[in-house]
């Protein structure tokens, strides 16, 4: 058996075959803080260990989310964008040559990402009005 695989068998719980908890995090809060934080266990079932647990690693997992959504908004905002510059055209029946859309990928491609920032600051702005 390799040292690594020996590594993992032995931070393996014997109960359920996942690896073990081996590390903590001490934080101290003030009563009312802790008050708080119970009060919010309680009502998702757990107690404040399992759920302060659960919250730093949904937050860790979040960020990462955030950015694949900014990613698959972007990407949707250059396909309206290859869209609006392309159907008018196309539905009236005129054809692009090969140059025109070679050039109208690179556009989008190139400016995709800041139209969806500007849209993204447009809609919070709507929002604080």
């Amino acid at each position: 058996m390799s040292t690594d695989a020996l590594k993992t068998e032995n931070r393996l719980s014997p109960s359920n075959g996942r690896e073990s908890r081996t590390q903590s995090i001490a934080i101290r809060f003030t009563r009312a803080e802790e008050t708080v934080l119970l009060k919010k266990a309680e009502a998702s079932g757990q107690n404040l260990r399992e759920w302060a647990r659960e919250m730093l690693l949904r937050s860790e997992f979040a960020g990462r989310r955030g950015e694949m959504e900014m990613h698959i908004f972007t990407e949707l905002v250059g396909i309206q964008m290859l869209l609006m510059q392309t159907l008018e055209a196309l539905l009236r029946g005129d054809k692009m040559a090969q140059e025109q859309i070679n050039i109208l990928f690179r556009q989008v491609q190139t400016t995709k990402a800041a139209k969806a920032q500007e849209l993204l600051a447009k809609r919070s702005l709507n929002r604080e009005k």
